[in-house]
């Protein structure tokens, strides 16, 4: 099968299934894992490069207005493909190309590709989509392999901090000019991790706060995962921030890597709950999984 894949969360998942030989393009955001760099790219940034936050989400709201996507669809590297199955989404307008703009362009591709819109808000829901893509490829025993590994693990985080008191609360911030409360799966996360959410809720969109907002919450703990960001990234734009964050008055502020655990709802999410758990009750869990940076207030 000859496979396109237009989200790096999908990308990840068929790779996870050994779908890795059968994907032939993936978007110029796939850099994980290192095989998905080797693939021809079938889409491009329109956005400019060097904008900070704040204008990154005014050229992002001004083109969503307009009904125009912030990403750029190869449709002529598309039709020369051929591909049999393209792998997209509709969930978010700013994570990829137009899902209408995908259809369109399927039709109009003479190997009639099937078009397969993977959309979680939750984590049984982006496990689900492990056998949504199986059931497409025939990888159904891979799947179940994967799904089954993933609970195990979710299960060991959740009977390990079901009694860890106290449980600090929580403010996952996605974006920051201007704040933005993480959403979809991440406040379960959070949940299983050992915490309270206190901006975000489980299965709903992500949604703009104000900074007053975020302080009348009264965080314990504050962790900044800029949406696409690494972890580096994220701890440089906390340092632009660290007025508004210590205005906030949590006790501690951790920078992560949201592109890697967080905003991409792939098998990688895992990792993010044990991060989280690592981050909340790390006298349970010392070992982390990946870097959380401490942002000095």
């Amino acid at each position: 099968m000859r496979i396109v894949s237009l989200v790096p969360s999908a990308t990840e998942m068929l790779f996870a299934l050994g779908l890795g030989p059968d994907l032939i393009a993936v978007t110029h955001e796939c850099d994980y894992p290192a095989a998905a760099l080797e693939l021809p790219r079938v889409t491009r940034d329109l956005l400019p490069a060097g904008l900070s936050s704040a204008e990154i989400d005014a050229a992002v709201k001004e083109r969503t207005l307009r009904g125009e996507s912030i990403y750029e669809l190869d449709r002529a590297l598309l039709h020369d493909l051929q591909p049999d199955l393209i792998v997209t989404q509709a969930l978010c307008s700013v994570c990829a190309v137009s899902y209408d703009d995908v259809r369109a362009v399927a039709e109009e591709i003479d190997s009639h590709p099937r078009v397969i819109s993977l959309d979680p808000h939750t984590i049984g829901e982006v496990l689900g989509d492990a056998g949504t893509l199986a059931q497409a490829t025939d990888r159904k025993d891979a799947a179940v392999e994967l799904v089954q590994d993933a609970a195990a693990r979710i299960d060991r985080v959740r009977l390990a901090v079901r009694k860890a008191r106290p449980r600090p609360r929580v403010a996952a911030l996605e974006w920051l000019d201007p704040p933005f409360a993480a959403g979809h799966w991440t406040p379960q996360l959070i949940d299983y991790a050992g915490g309270d959410d206190v901006l975000g809720f489980a299965g709903e969109n992500s949604a703009e706060r104000t900074w007053a907002d975020v302080a009348a919450a009264r965080p314990d703990v504050v962790i900044v995962m800029p949406c696409g960001y690494n972890a580096e990234i994220a701890h440089r734009e906390a340092e632009m921030h660290r007025d508004e964050l210590v205005r906030v008055g949590a006790a501690e502020v951790f920078a992560v890597d949201a592109a890697a655990y967080f905003s991409r709802p792939g098998p990688r999410i895992v990792d993010g709950l044990e991060l989280l758990a690592s981050i909340l009750h790390p006298e349970l869990f010392p070992d982390a999984p990946a870097q959380a940076l401490t942002v000095e207030l």
